[in-house]
Parts: C-alpha cells; structure tokens; sequence
C-alpha cells in the first residue's frame, strides 16, 4: 500500500498549498450551504445578511476552527508553524465575532446569542473540552449543520419557526452521515500503515482486499453529499435572487 494522502482533497504538503488543504475546501462549501439554505427559506430574503453570515462560518468554521484543529494533531499533515496556526485561529474567530457583533448591533440584539455560541463551539469542539462532551457525532452534527442553518435563518428572518427546525434537522442529520462516512475514511488514510488480504467470491475467484476497498465507497459518498448539497443552496440562491 503506498501512503495515502490524509484526505481526498489534501495537496502534496508545503508553501500555499497547505493554507488551501487547510480549508478543507467540500466540507467547507457543504457547511457553508446551510447557512445559505437557512438563509433562503427565511419569508424575507436579505442577501447582504447572508453575505455577512457566510463569511463569519467562513472565517469561524473554514479557517479558524480547522486552524485549531491542525494545530491540535496535525491531522492534515501540513508544515504551517504552530504559531501561524494559532494566530489564524485568534484572527478568524475574532473578525467573525466582529462581524456578529455588527449584524447584533446592526438589526437584532438576540443574534448575540448566536454569535456567542458560535465562538463557544470552535475551542469546545475542536479541543474537546467539557471532557469532549460535544466532540461526537451528535454534537459534530449540532455544531457544523443545525446551528449554521439557524444563524442563516435567523439573520435574514430574525426568529426561529418550525421551518427552521424542520431544515436545521435535515442539516444535522446529513451531517451526521457526513461523520459517520468519514471516520472510517480517516481511519483508514490516517492511520492504517498497510492493508493485506483477499476476498473469497462465491464462485471460486478471488480479488484483493486494499486500502481503496475499505473506504473508497465511503468518500466517494461524501464527495456527491457535499456536491448535493452546495448545488441544494445554490438552487436556493437563483432561486430568491430571480
């Protein structure tokens, strides 16, 4: 087995492209699609919200927590310093606490609520504090689809309604596939050093068992989940600026 990149989109490490593998760029856009979707079911559409909204999960989720999260166990193999990683993480989740802060002051005070929450997530999450109470499934699935979705929502209608729920379940739950695919993807392309074997066949014949054959149904799953989902929000989108 030659060894695997630690993801399907990582390049091959150093200069810029550890900053772009950084960004984990299709789970990135998938997450950053519910905040979209939330953002167009609301009855009042306001781009200029979602513009604000996206670019704060963009810097909050994109850059700083996957910042903190290389930081953390360099699960992405990159040569980015520690202190460069830190410091992307600080900058990113304080202009995206900026930005909140301005939409609160701007529009609706209760959007701190959010914004709170939403720096509270990123080091609870990612440094698996509290025990790593929310550093599972359930909380993955909470943290990076129901509550983008509902900040989405909120931003543009500046309330929740069942509306809101019904589709924040629909983001929690896709991202709870999202989890439950990619840890045996990770598993296998992080930390299987080999893999040997054959697989007997009923009539007789037989084929080799790989690293591909352990994972590649998985990760090709999760290339067409997020592609669904970024074309999910973009029809949205056309959708309410047509």
């Amino acid at each position: 087995m030659t060894e695997a990149r630690p993801a399907f989109y990582a390049l091959a490490p150093g200069g810029w492209r550890d900053y772009l593998t950084l960004l984990h760029p299709p789970y990135t856009a998938w997450h950053l699609s519910y905040v979209a979707i939330g953002a167009t079911l609301a009855p009042h559409f306001r781009a200029d919200r979602l513009g604000a909204a996206a670019a704060a999960f963009f810097l909050g989720l994109g850059v700083g927590a996957h910042a903190l999260d290389e930081w953390r166990g360099r699960p992405l193999q990159t040569r980015i310093p520690e202190r460069m990683l830190l410091a992307l993480t600080a900058l990113s989740l304080a202009a995206a606490v900026g930005i909140g802060i301005a939409g609160a002051i701007t529009f609706n005070l209760w959007l701190l609520m959010f914004v709170v929450a939403g720096a509270l997530l990123v080091p609870v999450y990612n440094l698996e504090l509290l025990g790593g109470a929310i550093h599972n499934s359930p909380g993955f699935a909470f943290s990076w689809g129901a509550f983008p979705l509902l900040t989405g929502y909120f931003a543009c209608a500046e309330t929740i309604t069942w509306v809101a729920l019904l589709a924040a379940g629909y983001a929690a739950l896709t991202s709870y596939v999202q989890r439950v695919l990619s840890t045996p993807v990770r598993h296998v392309r992080r930390r299987v050093a080999s893999v040997t074997g054959t697989a007997e066949l009923r009539d007789g014949t037989s084929e080799p068992i790989t690293a591909e054959l352990l994972y590649g149904t998985q990760e090709r799953s999760l290339q067409l989940l997020a592609a669904a989902n970024v074309c999910l929000a973009s029809a949205l989108l056309v959708l309410r600026l047509t």
